[in-house]
């Protein structure tokens, strides 16, 4: 009995499901490691980007897709973090002790921002955190004497005694490091009782509720986890560029993230990796094709804006589950072929439950 015990709990407590999820991911991680000593210089750069992107996602996956709060503000939070290495690290802190502080202050704004939040929901929410994001926007353009204004803040290579991370490759390499870290991180989350917790406040309040959670605790404890992730984000963010400016964290950069959890699938994890990729190389897309549209199309000021819309109203008709949920439906489709069921991925209907259910 003590060794059935053992072994179940052995079960329980792996990341991968299997020996499939080990060797794929294995094999992934092999791919990602060795990438600076294949991957042209530009094209790690940008893989770079989506691997900072993807730890920004992951905060707002747990957030929004976990946790089933509207946030329309999340790049003040990415801003509080790049702001907060750029002062820490012009001061002379070490990187580790600038970017844990990035983090920590972030997580405290999101506590600010988590408690007057929990009075509404829904869009009522969205708008809330929409002001936040005009507010830290302007006082990022206001406070000259800290951030530098509209005139930007530079910022240093990140040092590691004495040790200057100056290349791309070096870069990129804590970069994977940094967001192995936190997706292990918030795989062991998800599956304890708070991440329970979590998607149950998501699925239904007043059950959550009546299960003696506490809606109010977890609710900002999610703004706060969610913002540390965008803290530690915006703190590689600004190293990767070197400059920062408040326009680069403005309404649009938080739609762009919001964007990239929808598309690459709202509650996965998967979703915030896809949802990175495709923010990272659709603009690398468009400019491609630019080449093949005429020139009323092609050199028009907002087709980035619009492919994007087209996009999103896209993938909410008609795969809402994202690109991770695509995947889903072609991995059933070859595990079951040829023997699936004519009809089986269609797009499943849906319908919103009314606030008072919920």
């Amino acid at each position: 009995m003590r060794f059935i015990f053992k072994t179940s709990y052995a079960q329980d407590i792996r990341l991968a499901k299997h020996g499939g999820y080990t060797f794929w991911y294995g094999l992934l991680l092999v791919a990602l490691v060795t990438a600076p000593w294949i991957a042209p210089e530009y094209w790690l750069a940008q893989l770079t980007f989506v691997l900072i992107y993807a730890i920004v996602g992951l905060g707002l996956m747990l957030l929004a897709g976990f946790t089933g709060q509207f946030s329309l503000g999340h790049a003040a939070f990415l801003g509080v973090g790049a702001y907060t290495q750029a002062v820490l690290t012009g001061m002379g802190w070490p990187f580790m002790l600038s970017i844990a502080c990035a983090a920590g202050l972030s997580a405290a704004v999101g506590v600010v921002v988590g408690l007057p939040a929990l009075r509404v929901k829904g869009i009522y929410l969205g708008m809330a955190t929409l002001s936040f994001g005009f507010i830290v926007e302007e006082v990022f353009a206001r406070w000259e004497s800290v951030t530098g204004g509209n005139a930007g803040k530079h910022l240093s290579p990140p040092e590691f005694w004495g040790w200057k991370l100056e290349s791309t490759e070096s870069f990129y390499a804590l970069c994977l490091v940094i967001a192995v870290a936190c997706t292990l991180g918030i795989l062991n989350l998800l599956r304890s009782p708070t991440g329970r917790a979590f998607v149950a406040i998501r699925d239904s309040e007043i059950s959550a509720q009546s299960m003696g959670i506490h809606l109010a605790y977890y609710k900002t404890l999610s703004f706060s986890l969610s913002a540390a992730l965008a803290g530690i984000g915006g703190a590689l963010y600004a190293h990767k560029l070197q400059f920062i400016s408040p326009d680069q964290f403005s309404i649009l950069q938080s739609i762009d993230l919001l964007l990239m959890i929808v598309i690459g699938g709202l509650g996965s994890v998967h979703g915030a990796f896809l949802g990175a990729l495709f923010l990272i190389a659709m603009p690398q897309v468009i400019s491609l094709g630019k080449d093949w549209l005429p020139d009323a199309i092609g050199q028009a000021p907002g087709l980035q804006a619009v492919v994007y819309g087209v996009v999103l109203v896209a993938f909410v008709l008609f795969e809402p589950m994202g690109l991770y949920g695509r995947w889903l439906k072609v991995r059933t489709w070859l595990q079951m072929f040829p023997f699936y069921r004519q009809g089986m991925f269609k797009r499943q209907k849906s319908f919103q439950k009314s606030d008072r259910l919920k």
